[in-house]
């Protein structure tokens, strides 16, 4: 803490002199304040708040001379907005300066100190950065520094602590990362030297992580230095790109994996191909045991030192985000496909003003092992056998969605869309016996532009759910059939049924957004919580200002971002949010 306030002290004293003559930097920023008032609503489930009105603000203040910079970010949670971990606002609410930064940069060299965000690759050994709609914020706290030796070739080192809400964890991070652009390495011998035809590119990459942390276990002999490596390669050719990596962390006990010995591993390869009109994208994931933190004790996404890339779709319309997919990182397998189509104007399906379909598939299961990782039995003697690239026999989570875009007319379009999805509810939101969720959802979407500044927009959404219950390698346990034939599944506790949604907005650009949508829960098994999720919103944009109020009920659920994820619990009142940039 003496170190943060002798650090800010000088910031401000610096800042402070430079600013006194204009032509000597400039000084920028944003910040943005989020209020939202809970009213008691036993019928929604909403929880009895106190203070009655809480709120997350922040603002980040830079200053920028030349080749160097600094910063701090000032946040306050007052207390936090429910949904955000308690350890944001703590008993009675916290506020200080939760990021600042020093740093000087020019062609040879960029050094940071204080706090930074950091990603090795694709983060899978190391990804340090900042989501604030989950509330998570994992930067390190210490010195980082980048040497481009020679062109085309680039070398980072890291040192320091991550992180945890306003204090930092007690594991120490270091790390050191190469990527290596052969193209423009190549040029430093001539530039007539080259491997690959022209507008090819090829990237080599490499990283190692090590985190220590005393061991204070009365039981275990845990590993006090915990190494990560990674191996990467990308690869671009006209309309293709190929991204594969590879990780390894050896063993890591803790609570998160049930302090299993085994060593962890992960395998990501995404492959893409373009042309006019055509995109294509394939994904495959396989996780084994890396769940990688800085602390052995932490929970959550608290002190998360990497991050896993997603292979399923992540969606925007209300009702598909009902239950998105969380990876699930001590062991998962997976694939995504995407082939996006446009049809040419002029032709039958592309009329004349064009018509685009898009197709996702995605699909997750179990690592092939002896015993799933995620039962309460998996570990024997603290180690477990697996088959890394094999698929197992529990299926975690699968998706197909279509959509399609249409403009009918210069005034108006629309997007139509169908997604079918098997969601294991019992796993990914850690609620047992809740078995797992089979739902089918259509949408629809019409946009009218009225004038050039005017227009409307207008959704419709059905989702139709079956709920049924699981064996553990996901099977229909105990189904039922009708007499036609079809499975009638069991009655589970907490069952939400079917949903529609409907929403309608109208847009005076570029200042006024106008929004009003209404969520009902008619399939719900309990016909006392049939009930209707109805909100409003209005939204002001000035130059840099952005000005939105809201009031409506709020449907409890999980809110995800690139498969990491929080549980937002039911309320009812008043939200305000004000942000800026200056």
């Amino acid at each position: 803490m003496k170190s943060l306030v002798l650090f800010t002290s000088i910031f401000f004293i610096s800042v402070s002199l430079l600013a006194q003559n204009q032509g000597d930097g400039t000084i920028g920023g944003n910040f943005q304040i989020d209020v939202q008032s809970y009213s008691p609503d036993s019928l929604i489930g909403a929880q009895n708040v106190p203070e009655k009105v809480r709120s997350n603000a922040f603002l980040n203040l830079n200053y920028t001379k030349g080749n160097f910079s600094a910063g701090i970010r000032y946040e306050s949670y007052l207390k936090e907005i429910l949904g955000f971990s308690p350890n944001w606002g703590g008993k009675e609410g916290n506020a200080g300066i939760g990021y600042r930064y020093a740093r000087y940069t020019n062609d040879d060299l960029d050094v940071t100190i204080g706090n930074f965000y950091e990603q090795f690759g694709n983060g899978m050994i190391l990804r340090t950065y900042e989501e604030r709609g989950l509330g998570l914020d994992n930067a390190l706290d210490g010195v980082r520094a980048k040497l481009t030796m020679v062109k085309g070739l680039q070398i980072t080192g890291i040192f320091g602590k991550q992180r945890s809400f306003f204090n930092v964890g007690p594991g120490i991070v270091r790390g050191i990362d190469g990527e290596l652009l052969v193209e423009d390495f190549l040029k430093n011998f001539g530039d007539n030297v080259s491997l690959l035809p022209e507008g090819w590119r090829l990237r080599f990459g490499g990283g190692i992580v090590s985190k220590y942390e005393q061991d204070t276990d009365p039981t275990l002999n845990l590993p006090e230095n915990v190494l990560a490596y990674n191996t990467r390669m990308t690869f671009q050719a006209d309309g293709f790109a190929l991204d594969a990596e590879y990780a390894y962390k050896i063993n890591d006990p803790k609570t998160t994996n049930v302090n299993t010995f085994n060593p962890g591993r992960a395998l990501y390869v995404n492959a893409s191909y373009s042309a006019p009109g055509l995109g294509i994208n394939v994904s495959l994931k396989s996780l084994d045991n890396m769940d990688f933190r800085s602390s052995r004790r932490s929970q959550l996404t608290d002190l998360v030192l990497n991050y896993l890339p997603a292979v399923t779709k992540q969606y925007t319309y209300r009702l598909l985000t009902l239950y998105p997919y969380a990876t699930q990182p001590n062991g998962e397998i997976g694939l995504q496909a995407d082939v996006l189509y446009t049809f040419p104007k002029g032709s039958f399906l592309g009329g004349k003003y064009g018509t685009s379909i898009n197709i996702n598939y995605s699909r997750v299961h179990s690592i092939d092992s002896a015993k799933n990782i995620s039962d309460s039995n998996a570990i024997e003697g603290n180690l477990y056998n697996t088959n890394f690239l094999s698929f197992g026999k529990r299926l975690f989570f699968d998706d197909i969605n279509v959509e399609i875009q249409k403009k009918w007319s210069k005034d108006f379009k629309t997007n139509f869309g169908y997604m079918r999805q098997y969601y294991l509810k019992e796993l990914i939101e850690l609620l047992p016996g809740t078995g797992a969720i089979r739902s089918d959802v259509i949408t629809s979407e019409f946009i009218y532009s009225l004038t050039t500044t005017k227009t409307i927009r207008f959704e419709l959404q059905h989702m139709s759910v079956e709920h049924r219950k699981v064996d553990a390698e996901g099977k229909d346990k105990d189904a039922e059939k009708d007499a036609n034939g079809f499975i009638i599944s069991p009655k589970l506790d907490n069952n939400n049924g079917s949903w529609i949604y409907a929403l309608a907005e109208y847009t005076i650009a570029p200042q006024w957004f106008i929004s009003l949508f209404n969520e009902y829960n008619y399939g719900n098994e309990d016909p006392n919580r049939r009930l209707n999720y109805l909100s409003g919103n209005i939204i002001y944009v000035k130059d840099a200002l952005r000005l939105s109020v809201g009031y409506g009920r709020v449907r409890g659920g999980i809110l995800c971002v690139g498969g990491v994820c929080r549980p937002v619990p039911a309320s009812n009142g008043f939200s305000l949010s004000v942000s800026s940039t200056f």
